[in-house]
C-alpha cells in the first residue's frame, strides 16, 4: 500500500529468546538479538484529521527554527541548541522545568559515508523504546532539580530533527502509544561501546509485533520542524511511551540525499 496517506514499510520487530537480548551503539557484531522484519502500514501523520499530541498519541510535530549553523559542531550545540531544546520542550509539554541531557546524537542513513563512521551514528533498524520504566525512574532521580519541591509528574522526550532537505530515504516511524499492550515489550540491555570497551549500559525495551499497533511517520520533514516523541511519562492518564524505528521510504527517489538527523533528549518535571 503506497499512497499519499500511508506507505508499507519494513520495521524490525523482536521475538523472545532464551537469553537476555542486548544491542550495541557501534559494534553491532556483538548484538544478541532476534529481529524479524515485518511489513506494516505506516500512516502519514500529516494526514491525520486532528494533529497528533504528546499526551494522546505520545508524539507531535512542531515548527522550530534553530540558530545553529552546524549541527555537527558539539560546541555550537552546547552553546545554542541545548537552550533552544529546553525552551521548546517547556512550551510543548507545559512542564515547570526541563533538563536537557547530552549534546545530541547524530545519525545518518546507510548510503551516507558518515553512517557508522561516527559514534552511535547508524539509524536504528529495530523498533525500540530508549528507556524501560526502571531506567526512566533512575534517570529522573539523577537529573532531578534540587529545589526542595516535590515532583508530581515527570516525562522524558526525544526531539528528532532532519538536517537534510526532503524527501527522507530513511524516515522515522513512531507507534501510537494507545495501540500498545504490556506484552508487546521485551527488556534488553543497551550497550554503549567505544573502541571495544563498554562505557555504560542501561535497560531499554524492544518491541514484539502486534497487529493492533498503529504506526505513523511525518512525510517530507524539513530542518525547520521537529518530531517530539515521549519515551516515558509517570502520569498514568497520558501516553506512556512511543516505540520507534527507521524504515526505507518506498516513495523516495533513489537519488535523494541520505538522511542525516540529530536527536536531543530532555526530562520534564512538574512540581507540586
Amino acid at each position: 500500500m503506497q499512497s499519499a496517506h500511508a506507505v508499507t514499510g519494513s520495521l524490525g520487530f523482536s521475538e523472545p529468546m532464551n537469553v537476555r537480548p542486548k544491542f550495541h551503539a557501534n559494534d553491532t557484531s556483538r548484538d544478541v538479538l532476534n529481529v524479524v522484519p515485518r511489513a506494516v502500514a505506516i500512516e502519514d501523520a500529516r494526514r491525520f484529521a486532528a494533529p497528533a499530541t504528546l499526551d494522546r498519541e505520545g508524539f507531535c510535530l512542531r515548527p522550530h527554527r534553530s540558530q545553529v549553523g552546524d549541527f555537527r559542531d558539539p560546541a555550537e550545540i552546547n552553546r545554542i541548541h541545548v537552550d533552544e531544546i529546553r525552551e521548546l520542550l517547556l512550551a510543548a509539554s507545559g512542564a515547570d522545568q526541563v533538563q536537557v541531557t547530552g549534546n545530541g546524537v547524530l545519525r545518518f542513513g546507510e548510503r551516507s559515508r558518515e553512517s557508522g563512521a561516527r559514534n552511535n551514528s547508524r539509524p536504528a533498524r529495530f523498533v525500540h523504546v530508549d528507556v524501560s520504566d526502571a531506567t526512566a525512574v533512575n534517570f529522573y532521580e539523577r537529573s532531578r532539580p534540587d529545589n526542595g519541591r516535590a515532583v508530581r509528574r515527570a516525562a522524558q522526550y526525544n526531539v528528532w530533527r532532519v538536517m537534510t532537505a526532503p524527501p527522507q530515504d530513511v524516515p522515522l516511524a513512531v507507534c501510537d502509544a494507545r495501540s500498545l499492550a504490556r506484552g508487546d515489550f521485551i527488556a534488553a540491555d543497551a550497550m554503549f561501546d567505544r573502541d571495544g570497551a563498554i562505557m555504560f549500559t542501561f535497560e531499554a525495551w524492544l518491541l514484539r509485533h502486534n497487529p493492533a499497533q498503529r504506526w505513523s511517520y511525518f512525510s517530507d520533514m524539513s530542518p525547520e520542524e521537529v518530531l517530539i516523541f515521549k519515551t516515558h511519562d509517570s502520569d498514568p492518564g497520558a501516553a506512556h511511551c512511543v516505540p520507534h524505528g527507521a524504515f526505507d521510504n518506498p516513495l523516495c527517489p533513489p537519488d535523494a540525499l541520505p538522511r542525516a538527523s540529530i536527536e536531543m533528549r530532555g526530562i520534564a518535571y512538574w512540581f507540586e
